[in-house]
């Protein structure tokens, strides 16, 4: 496949994911907004897209960090290699497990925000 069927293809799909949403709409009551209501939810988002970054850019640093000790370690003594390796593991689920824990609270701002309650009524 050429990048022009990519092209098309992406592009068909946003057309198809704007109709679907057009054709599930429903009709609901008007949402009060009390002033500064957007301006708290731009700052969430822009909140939210900062700690997702700076999470993933700090978690691939470290992981990059502990690779490349353990490889270290393992060329200096390659009779310890498989428990080097097991710790290495480990430690780079915990390092995984912290920016999936900043990605969660992200996602708790942006869609379950607690303090929407003072900006919508």
């Amino acid at each position: 496949m050429n990048k022009r069927t990519y092209v098309h293809l992406f592009l068909s799909s946003l057309v198809l994911m704007f109709v679907c949403g057009l054709a599930f709409a429903e009709q609901t009551s008007a949402v009060v907004l009390q002033s500064g209501a957007a301006d708290f939810f731009g700052k969430s988002a822009i909140a939210a897209a900062f700690a997702v970054a700076i999470a993933a850019a700090g978690g691939a640093i470290g992981q990059a960090i502990a690779v490349s000790k353990a490889l270290e370690g393992m060329a200096r003594q390659p009779e310890a290699s498989g428990q080097l390796q097991l710790n290495m593991i480990i430690g780079l689920a915990f390092i995984e497990s912290l920016v999936l824990y900043v990605l969660f609270i992200s996602i708790i701002l942006l869609f379950a925000n607690p303090f929407i309650k003072y900006f919508v009524q």
